[in-house]
């Protein structure tokens, strides 16, 4: 079985790297939301997938938050598809 790389980088060293970025945000809201998502979805995540939830990691905590609670509504540009994804899992561990 090939090990999938994605620009000379091994997938796991990159999905390592992802969710630890995704647990030391710099807002222990969103600390816990992504790493906790980050935790449960990147073994499974592909290169593509990968680069979506980085690009994603690029918003401001305080925009993502608001996305993914709802407060404010997604501008056109965002990847509202994994925006509503990470909404419906913090949801779900939160019992609602």
């Amino acid at each position: 079985m090939a090990v999938e790389k994605t620009a000379g980088e091994d997938i796991g060293v990159r999905r390592k790297r992802l969710r630890f970025r995704a647990r030391h945000r710099g807002t222990q809201e969103m600390d816990l939301i992504l790493g906790a998502y980050a935790d449960a979805h990147a073994e499974g995540w592909d290169a593509m997938e990968l680069g979506r939830f980085e690009a994603l990691m690029e918003e401001a905590d305080v925009d993502l938050l608001a996305w993914i609670v709802g407060r404010r509504a997604l501008p056109a540009d965002a990847d509202g598809e994994m925006i509503a994804d990470i909404a419906r899992f913090q949801r779900e561990r939160a019992g609602q």
